[in-house]
C-alpha cells in the first residue's frame, strides 16, 4: 500500500513587480536542503488590490507569503499579530496565515535581521561599538533600523533628503536605542558627518540610477559600504565605495538571510544560507550591466 502524497505547503512572494524576484529560487533551495515540501511562487498584486489578492491566496490554502515593494505597509496592517521588529518598522515583509484559533495572521519584518547577519557573519564585520550611517528614511531603512540598534553600534546617524522624515523614524526608535545604549540621530544627506565605519544605502538611488547620494568623506579608510540593492544595479555604488578606499558589498546576502528567517518562521527549521548565497552569487555576478 502506497503512502499518500504530501501536498506541498504553498507560499509566494507578493508584490508589483515580482517577475524578477529571486525568492522562489532561494526558497526552493532551502526546501531541498531541509527536506521540506514547499511550493513557493510569485503573486503579482494589482496596486489597488493587494489585500484582496493576498486574502484570496490564503483562502486557497496557502500558509504565508513574503511581501515586497510597494506593499510592506499594507501587509503590516492586515495582520492581527505583529512581532516587535515589525512594530518598530510599522512594515512587514513576511506574513504567516495562522488561523483565528491560533491568534490570526502574524506579521514579521525579517529585513533587519537579514542585514545584520549578512554584515556580521557573511562579511565578518562587527557592528558593536561602530559608527554607522544609514541612508534613507523610507520602508527599507524602517525595516532594518531596529535590528541594527539591537546589534549595539556606538551610534547610528539616519540621513535623508529631508531630515524631518528621518527624525520621525528616529523618534519612533528612541526608546529602543536608549535600551541598547546606542546614540541615534537624524541628519540631511548633505551633512551626515564623516569617517563612518559602516555605510548602508537604504535609498532607491541605485535602482533609479541616481548615483550615490553622499560624498566620499562619510567613509573612513577600510569602511564597509553596503547597498541594499544587488546585481548590476548595485555595481556603480560598489565602484564608488572602492574608489574611496572602502569595502563594497551589495544586498544579495541580506536577501538570502532575510529569506532564511522567513523560512524558519514558517517551517520551524533554519536552512544553511552559505551554499544558497554562493549559488546565487555566481549567477548574479555573471549578469551583464543593465540586466537584473
Amino acid at each position: 500500500m502506497t503512502s499518500p502524497i504530501e501536498t506541498p505547503a504553498r507560499y509566494a512572494v507578493a508584490g508589483n513587480p515580482v517577475e524578477h524576484s529571486r525568492s522562489p529560487a532561494i526558497h526552493a533551495l532551502f526546501a531541498a536542503q531541509t527536506g521540506q515540501s514547499v511550493d513557493y511562487g510569485r503573486l503579482l498584486c494589482p496596486l489597488d488590490a493587494f489585500p484582496a489578492t493576498v486574502r484570496r491566496f490564503a483562502d486557497e490554502g496557502a500558509q504565508g507569503c513574503n511581501v515586497t515593494v510597494p506593499f510592506k505597509f499594507e501587509a503590516f496592517n492586515m495582520a492581527t499579530r505583529r512581532t516587535q521588529r515589525a512594530e518598530l518598522a510599522q512594515a512587514a515583509n513576511t506574513l504567516r496565515f495562522d488561523s483565528s484559533a491560533h491568534g490570526g495572521w502574524l506579521a514579521d519584518n525579517t529585513d533587519g535581521v537579514g542585514l545584520v547577519r549578512d554584515i556580521t557573519r557573511n562579511a565578518g564585520v562587527p557592528l558593536a561599538g561602530q559608527r554607522v550611517l544609514l541612508l534613507g528614511a523610507g520602508g527599507a531603512s524602517a525595516g532594518v533600523l531596529g535590528p541594527l540598534i539591537e546589534a549595539r553600534p556606538a551610534l547610528i546617524v539616519l540621513a535623508n533628503r529631508t531630515a524631518e522624515k528621518a527624525q520621525v523614524l528616529v523618534e519612533r526608535h528612541a526608546d529602543w536605542a536608549a535600551q541598547h545604549g546606542v546614540h541615534l540621530s537624524a541628519a540631511t544627506l548633505e551633512a551626515p558627518g564623516t569617517a563612518f565605519d559602516v555605510l548602508i544605502n537604504g535609498t532607491a538611488a541605485s535602482l533609479s540610477g541616481g548615483g550615490v547620494p553622499v560624498n566620499g568623506a562619510v567613509l573612513r579608510p577600510g569602511a564597509l559600504a553596503l547597498d541594499m540593492m544587488y546585481g548590476p544595479a548595485a555595481r556603480p555604488f560598489l565602484r564608488w565605495a572602492q574608489s574611496h578606499g572602502a569595502i563594497g558589498r551589495d544586498g544579495l546576502g541580506m536577501l538570502v538571510e532575510q529569506a532564511a528567517e522567513s523560512f524558519a518562521l514558517w517551517r520551524g527549521i533554519r536552512p544553511d544560507t552559505a551554499p544558497v548565497l554562493s549559488a546565487l552569487r555566481s549567477e548574479v555576478d555573471a549578469l551583464p550591466d543593465g540586466d537584473h
